[in-house]
C-alpha cells in the first residue's frame, strides 16, 4: 500500500508540471502595470517576438519540455532583431514615381473654390500675382497668388479660396478695356461704371492699372461724361452725411474721388454719387492728380 501511494503522488506531480508548462508562461513585459506579474499565452508571446519557427498547431503537437526556459532566451532576441533589420527605408530610386503612375495627391492646406479655373485664368491674364497653373486644381503656388490678389483688393477673408467675390473682382479687372477712356496728353482719371473699375492714363499710356471702385447706388447714380478736378482736400468733411472723406478730389458738383468709409465690396450699398477707392488707390490717385486733371466716366453701374 505504501508503494502504491508513493506511485500516485509521483503521477499527480507529473500532471501538474505538464499542465502548468503548456498552458501559459510568465512574461514580465506583458504586464500592463509594469509589475512583472502578468500571464501571457506562449503562442502569443512568440508571435510578438518572432521567435517561433513553427505554427501554433505544431507547437501543440510537440511535447512540452520538463525544464523551464532560461529568463533571457537568446533565440527570441536574435529573431526580433533580424525581423527589425528587414524593415529598411526605401532608397531614392524606389521612391521615384513610375512614368505612368498617377500624380501625387494635392497636399495644400488652402481650400479650393468653385471658380478655381476661372480665377487662375484671370489672374494669369492680369499678371503680377505669382506663378499659376490654369488647370482648375488648387496648389500652394495658386493659393499664394490668389491670397496676394485678395490682399491687394481687400477681399475678405484673404484665404486663397477662389470664391464668388474673388471671381467677380478678377473678372471685372481682367476684362476692363482701358482703350475706352479718351485720355488726353496729361493725367486722365478713367472710370468704367459698368465694371466698377478705375485706372489712370497719361498721354495714352496706363500709369495706374485698373483697380476696383464703387460708385453711386440706386437713386444716386454716378453720371458718365468728361469732367475736370476742380477742388482737392486731403481730408474733407461731408456736411450732408456727417463723415470724413479722405483724399478728396471733386470733379462734378458734390461728386469726387475719395477713400471709402465702408467695406468697398458690399455691393448692396454704394456711394451718393462719389467714386469710392481703397486706401492704397486713394493715396495713389491723390499723388497723380491735380486741379485741372481730366476725369472720364463711361458706362453705367448695373441696377442704377
Amino acid at each position: 500500500m505504501r508503494h502504491t501511494g508513493l506511485t500516485i503522488r509521483i503521477a499527480a506531480l507529473a500532471v501538474v508540471t505538464l499542465v502548468g508548462a503548456g498552458g501559459c508562461a510568465l512574461d514580465p513585459q506583458a504586464d500592463p502595470g509594469g509589475t512583472g506579474g502578468g500571464l501571457a499565452p506562449v503562442g502569443k508571446a512568440e508571435q510578438v517576438t518572432g521567435a517561433s519557427g513553427v505554427s501554433p498547431t505544431d507547437q501543440r503537437a510537440r511535447p512540452t519540455p520538463s525544464v523551464a526556459p532560461t529568463t533571457k532566451p537568446a533565440t527570441p532576441r536574435k529573431a526580433a532583431a533580424t525581423s527589425t533589420r528587414t524593415k529598411t527605408p526605401p532608397t531614392p530610386a524606389q521612391k521615384r514615381r513610375a512614368p505612368n503612375a498617377p500624380a501625387p495627391a494635392n497636399k495644400t492646406r488652402c481650400a479650393q473654390g468653385e471658380y478655381q479655373r476661372e480665377v487662375e485664368a484671370y489672374l494669369a491674364r492680369l499678371g503680377g500675382f505669382g506663378k499659376l497653373t490654369v488647370d482648375g486644381r488648387q496648389t500652394d503656388a495658386d493659393c499664394a497668388a490668389i491670397k496676394k490678389f485678395q490682399q491687394r483688393y481687400d477681399i475678405r477673408p484673404a484665404e486663397g479660396r477662389a470664391g464668388p467675390l474673388t471671381y467677380d473682382v478678377a473678372k471685372r479687372l481682367a476684362t476692363t478695356d482701358t482703350s475706352r477712356c479718351d485720355a488726353g496728353s496729361g493725367i486722365t482719371f478713367c472710370v468704367d461704371l459698368t465694371r466698377q473699375t478705375t485706372w489712370v492714363m497719361k498721354g495714352g499710356t496706363v500709369v495706374a492699372r485698373p483697380t476696383v471702385t464703387r460708385t453711386g447706388m440706386a437713386g444716386f447714380a454716378t453720371p458718365s461724361g468728361t469732367y475736370k478736378i476742380n477742388f482737392r482736400n486731403l481730408k474733407e468733411w461731408s456736411d450732408p452725411y456727417d463723415v470724413w472723406l479722405p483724399y478728396w478730389q471733386r470733379f462734378n458738383g458734390g461728386i469726387g474721388f475719395h477713400e471709402t468709409t465702408t467695406y468697398l465690396h458690399n455691393s448692396s450699398i454704394g456711394s451718393h454719387g462719389c467714386v469710392n477707392l481703397l486706401h492704397a488707390d486713394a493715396v495713389r490717385w491723390w499723388e497723380l492728380g491735380s486741379v485741372g486733371s481730366r476725369v472720364v466716366l463711361v458706362g453705367r453701374r448695373p441696377g442704377t
